[in-house]
């Protein structure tokens, strides 16, 4: 038998996404969606902050707790590989602003 975590802990759910904290997964219609530790903490603040575009230093802050990565890309590999794995229209770029988490699977 699996333990699903306690009862207590906080799920979201969005664009057909069910974030799981207790059990720190990502499922899509009961199917559950390998992330990465990093990952899955970036797209725990996305849906936390539904409709807002949060720039690469604002989410990198948030990432490596105020470390500052401001000269590397890594903020968007792990976006690059969110889109691969949830669909590309999850989250959306905005040119010299950053990124919009639109809650829309796809």
């Amino acid at each position: 038998r699996r333990s699903h975590g306690l009862a207590n802990q906080p799920t979201l759910e969005s664009a057909g996404l069910n974030l799981d904290e207790g059990r720190q997964c990502v499922s899509r219609d009961g199917v559950d969606i390998q992330l990465t530790s990093a990952e899955f903490r970036l797209l725990r603040y996305f849906m936390l902050h539904p409709g807002q575009i949060l720039s690469k230093s604002h989410l990198s802050e948030h990432l490596y707790d105020g470390e500052n990565e401001r000269d590397s890309n890594v903020i968007e590999v792990h976006v690059n590989h969110l889109r691969r794995k949830l669909g590309r229209a999850v989250v959306e770029t905005r040119r010299g602003q950053g990124y919009l988490y639109g809650g829309v699977g796809g």
